[in-house]
């Protein structure tokens, strides 16, 4: 009978645990810059999960993003992201692992730099790469864009993309590094609502494709909260007010709360829209 050595079932077992590690998780999560930005953030993103974090102006989203991509160090408190602990590992590496989408990386996009270019200088966490690239290279690349939907577009220069487009594109670039989290920070800012409806339901299919990363959606609108993200963190000023199942957090009191006002949230079909009652408007 044989039977394993000591080291091999200590390697299982670290494996093991390694698998069974959220893909995020936020413990105390405190940042101070003279005042509190974000206090005490506890927040879990589980294997087979997709969030959307929801929130008025001001309410910490963005600095929890930055948080989390190693950009803004936290003053307390524990951030693990795929594994690795925030102080304990080289961030610089994770980064690699983890796809941004964000209005920062679009500005920064040379104007001139093809699609398929584009999506290439994400494997090299690179904007305007212009060092050789190998043929299986370019022939990943090209992949990419077929499955973001976006391979009719591989040679047209970024400055004549639409803002759709530059979104797929930006995904595009994202998944060429293989990430196994995707985080789309307002993905839908500036779009218009036909183009807006088309993104989101590009976003729904891509979701649903195997292999797909998890998915952490940032947003003000729940009209953008597509059946697939499957949990929702809602923060108010600094702090979470509401995390879980989507059913379970999406509700007219937490949003009210969150966005200081009362709020009538409905739900038809699998989607979400948001009215304020006409008492309450103020007049300005």
């Amino acid at each position: 009978m044989l039977t394993a050595r000591p080291e091999q079932c200590t390697m299982q077992i670290e494996m093991a645990e390694k698998k069974l590690k959220p893909i995020i998780e936020l413990s105390d999560l405190t940042i101070e810059r003279g005042a509190p930005i974000l206090r005490g953030i506890a927040w879990r993103v589980e294997h087979g999960q997709n969030w959307a974090v929801l929130g008025a102006n001001g309410s910490g989203k963005t600095s929890m993003l930055r948080a989390l991509t190693g950009y803004l160090p936290p003053t307390r408190g524990t951030i693990l992201v795929l594994g690795e602990t925030f102080g304990r590992a080289d961030w610089r590496e994770l980064r690699t692992r983890i796809g941004m989408v964000s209005s920062s990386i679009q500005q920064l996009m040379p104007d001139g730099e093809t699609a398929l270019a584009a999506v290439l200088s994400g494997k090299f966490a690179m904007i305007g790469y212009w060092g050789e690239v190998a043929p299986r290279d370019r022939r990943a690349a090209a992949a990419i864009l077929r499955r973001v939907e976006a391979l009719a577009l591989a040679q047209r220069p970024w400055g004549y993309l639409s803002q759709g487009e530059r979104q797929r594109v930006l995904i595009g670039r994202a998944l060429m590094a293989a990430p196994k989290l995707l985080i789309l920070d307002e993905p839908c800012a500036g779009l218009d609502p036909v183009a807006r409806e088309h993104f989101l339901q590009f976003v729904e299919r891509l979701a649903h494709r195997r292999g797909a990363p998890a998915m952490v959606m940032v947003t003000h609108h729940v009209e953008e909260i597509m059946p697939v993200f499957s949990h929702v963190l809602v923060l108010r000023k600094g702090r979470v007010l509401a995390a879980g199942p989507r059913a379970r957090v999406l509700t007219s009191s937490t949003l009210s709360r969150a966005f200081g006002a009362p709020v009538r949230l409905r739900r038809r079909s699998g989607r979400y829209s948001l009215s304020v009652p006409r008492s309450s408007l103020r007049v300005l």
